[in-house]
């Protein structure tokens, strides 16, 4: 009985580490292929949050329009810093539409003063694959 509990917990462990490969390679193949790169508008890439007390959270989101002739991918959006959680428009942004990058900015992780914090976007975009949004503020006590 553990035997084939043992069994089946490795063949699920493969099974997951062999899907994780899979999703790499198709982020690394799209890095590439240049040959299918696009460009990229930023209908918006600085944003001002204003004033929050110590402790609020800051929603964020930035608008990008696929101005190219080949699909639009976002392949990674990494927060500079811990405080920040960002979530990104999934699949092929389309010739002429557009997408976008949403942020959660959690100021209880910074002390009350102005803060400037950058979200890095890659993209498979010819005018720049990797593309800096910024926002800044102001935690008050």
């Amino acid at each position: 009985m553990k035997y084939s509990i043992l069994c089946i917990a490795l063949f699920m462990a493969l099974l997951a580490g062999s899907s994780c490969n899979f999703n790499k390679s198709n982020t690394k193949n799209i890095e590439q292929d240049t040959a299918n790169y696009t460009t990229i508008q930023w209908i918006d890439s600085v944003k001002n949050f204003g004033t929050v007390k110590f402790g609020d959270k800051v929603n964020l989101e930035y608008a990008f329009k696929n101005t190219g002739d080949k699909p639009l991918y976002i392949i990674d959006v990494q927060p500079t810093c811990g405080c920040t959680i960002a979530d990104y428009t999934q699949g092929a942004v389309m010739p002429g539409n557009t997408g976008t990058i949403k942020a959660v900015y959690d100021s209880h992780h910074d002390s009350p003063r102005v803060v400037n914090k950058n979200i890095i976007v890659t993209s498979n975009t010819k005018n720049d694959t990797h593309f800096v949004l910024a926002f800044t503020g102001t935690v008050i006590q």
